[in-house]
């Protein structure tokens, strides 16, 4: 084996590191968002989390453990000042950008003639208007940084994750303003890919199938709610179409928030450096 050979094989082998490099992870106080930034803390990253309960988010950035590398910021990312404040939060505290992860989402359902105006809205707002002013208040840095490394010769890749789902891919009866707004989401992050080409951004999302959250715990006697805008959402979902789900599903079960991060990692990780406007499904192989 010549020497280059040896250098590319021990390149190719050798673990990523995200040492260096600044992440934005929204809805990351617990579920999904939270195995997120664990995953980002383990390889290197510091992470700024972002999250509407206050409580469960300090109680994350704890368990995220190094307080040096984990920040925090609670807020109403539906307010439409919050997204930039976040941005200047995680600029002020860690001095750049380099992943955003837009992960925060509820799902607020019903069939579509018991839809309300402000419903609708609603999944709207958090999942598709949320992503796109937190990306639009972070371009005058990304924009910035990259045209100065690209003058002085670097290239240096930025990630973007927006996180779509199986309603928004494949639409799911039920979920007509959750399915719209994850549909957006990709529409969203194709446009963007081709818009930050330029800068070096690698602009993504990873679509997920059901995932073991609270969002889709089995109903029963002791249903989880949540405090939106002044309404008690209920969360969970019917016995019967969990089982139904996992029938349907080649492997069988739901996934783990684990399993799910995994996917975004790739996305966050040198691993994806040629890859961009893509849609990743994690899923298990179900489809609705």
């Amino acid at each position: 084996m010549s020497i280059t050979e040896t250098v590319t094989v021990r390149a190719f082998e050798a673990p990523f590191s995200l040492e260096g490099k600044t992440a934005i992870v929204t809805g990351a106080g617990r579920g999904i968002g939270k195995s997120i930034a664990r995953r980002l803390v383990s390889a290197g990253a510091s992470v700024m989390i972002c999250d509407l309960d206050e409580k469960m988010l300090v109680q994350a950035a704890e368990d995220l453990g190094d307080s040096s590398r984990v920040g925090h910021f609670q807020g109403d990312l539906t307010d439409p000042l919050v997204p930039g404040e976040l941005v200047e939060a995680t600029l002020g505290t860690f001095g750049g950008v380099d992943i955003i992860v837009n992960n925060a989402g509820y799902s607020w359902d019903n069939v579509i003639q018991k839809t309300t105006d402000e419903q609708f809205q609603a999944m709207l707002e958090i999942h598709l208007v949320t992503p796109f002013r937190i990306l639009r208040a972070a371009s005058g840095y990304i924009r910035d940084a990259a045209k100065h490394e690209i003058a002085s010769g670097q290239r240096v890749m930025r990630k973007v994750v927006n996180i779509t789902s199986i309603s928004g891919t494949d639409g799911n009866p039920g979920q007509v303003g959750y399915s719209a707004g994850k549909a957006g989401v990709i529409g969203l992050t194709k446009t963007l890919a081709k818009e930050w080409g330029r800068y070096n951004v690698n602009v993504n999302s990873v679509g997920f199938g059901l995932i073991e959250t609270r969002m889709t715990q089995a109903l029963g006697a002791d249903i989880a709610q949540m405090e939106m805008h002044g309404h008690q959402i209920k969360l969970g979902v019917q016995q019967a179409m969990l089982d139904s789900v996992k029938s349907a599903c080649p492997l069988g079960r739901l996934g783990t928030p684990e399993e799910a991060a995994g996917a975004v990692l790739f996305f966050c990780s040198p691993l994806s450096d040629y890859v961009t406007g893509e849609v990743l499904i994690c899923g298990g192989g179900l489809h609705f």
